[in-house]
């Protein structure tokens, strides 16, 4: 992907940049609205609670709809 330094797409979008990411960032799924909540981890996942966003493993995807993670766009 050229360009990393600016972002095209989604205002909020992070595009798979996780250096901009927080330990307690949320992120939302921008084709379901699901929200990955680093404090309730992802179940689904086998992801325990308390893992940031930035550690997921790189094959994690939406547990709702499959999304890929790079899709996710950043809350407030």
């Amino acid at each position: 992907m050229a360009g990393v330094d600016h972002f095209e797409g989604f205002e909020g979008s992070y595009l798979g940049n996780r250096d901009v990411l927080r330990p307690g960032s949320r992120l939302e799924c921008k084709i379901c609205w699901w929200v990955y909540d680093p404090a309730l981890g992802d179940p689904q996942w086998q992801i325990a609670p308390g893992t940031p966003f930035a550690d997921l493993p790189a094959h994690w995807r939406c547990p709702n709809c499959d999304g890929d993670a790079e899709q996710f766009l950043m809350l407030e």
